[in-house]
């Protein structure tokens, strides 16, 4: 009778040490004093990297972000540039993103008529000292346009060019996002535009003379050297896509500038080179999808 009195006597104070255990617990867990269960709160979103509406912009590159030969001949246009034009035939992608409004306040053009990627850390610079939210990057077509295919910038010295002119925006921007254009197919160009013959004799004043010199030609020594900026080119591309995907607030257009098949509206009927006002648009278009898409294009 006494072992069983003891035994009962530990069950009992066992069974009371794990009931103020366990009300300990709860009370520690958040549950109210009338014993409801814990409060569970979602954990808080993360806030995304990349702005799909940006609020303000700049915009750097070479003659096409200028609007040149878009409006007269041998003269910049910006109000028609696709990033950051007025133009509403065009709808540039600062007003698509900011509005006319805003576009006109919070948007600048750092771009310049034949500039070169090595001109390109530069213009960052400048960029950089109005603070904007995102900047464009369109550049490489005039490393490519040379007087012959052995002019042509390396490969290896458009990479550092282009890494300096990043590294140069991070220094003073860390947080600001870039979007990056492919060069536009030269060979496309050469191939649309040889059919006017007003054009082919403007090409002979020395507009891109490694792709649209002597553009009747088709024997295997201009067809070797059209190839050659082709390739040329396309190695561009890869680097922008490469050098663009190491930096988290960077987004390329997967090659959607060069794959793109425009025709003769789409090129200034002046030098048929250069984009038109349509041109000009489509290039804004590319630009939309591309900054405000959810997932960046692969």
């Amino acid at each position: 009778m006494r072992n069983r009195s003891h035994r009962s006597r530990a069950v009992l104070a066992a069974a009371a040490a794990a009931a103020l255990l366990g009300t300990a617990a709860c009370d520690a867990g958040g549950s109210s004093a009338s014993g409801g269960r814990a409060e569970v709160r979602p954990s808080p979103r993360p806030t995304p990297v990349w702005d799909r509406s940006p609020d303000s912009m700049a915009a750097v590159g070479d003659s096409i972000t200028r609007g040149f030969d878009a409006c007269s001949v041998l003269s910049d246009c910006p109000e028609v540039s696709w990033a950051t034009g007025s133009d509403p035939r065009v709808d540039s992608l600062a007003v698509r993103l900011l509005g006319p409004s805003g576009a006109a306040e919070r948007s600048w053009n750092y771009a310049v008529t034949g500039a070169r990627m090595a001109d390109l850390p530069g213009q960052m610079a400048q960029a950089a000292t109005r603070g904007p939210a995102l900047v464009t990057v369109m550049a490489g077509a005039n490393d490519a346009c040379r007087s012959s295919a052995s002019a042509m910038t390396s490969v290896d010295d458009f990479r550092a060019e282009f890494q300096e002119a990043m590294d140069t925006l991070r220094g003073a921007l860390p947080k600001a996002q870039v979007y990056v254009s492919s060069v536009p197919d030269l060979k496309r160009l050469w191939s649309e535009g040889r059919g006017n013959p007003l054009g082919k004799q403007v090409w002979k004043l020395g507009i891109c003379p490694s792709m649209l010199g002597d553009a009747d030609s088709l024997n295997a020594a201009a067809t070797l050297r059209r190839g050659r900026v082709f390739d040329r080119v396309k190695a561009y591309n890869e680097v922008l896509r490469e050098v663009c995907a190491k930096d988290r607030r960077c987004r390329f257009d997967g090659n959607a500038v060069f794959d793109y098949r425009f025709g003769t509206d789409q090129l200034s009927h002046w030098d048929w080179f250069h984009p038109s006002r349509d041109g000009q648009a489509r290039l804004a278009e590319i630009a939309y999808r591309t900054v405000t898409a959810r997932e960046p294009v692969t």
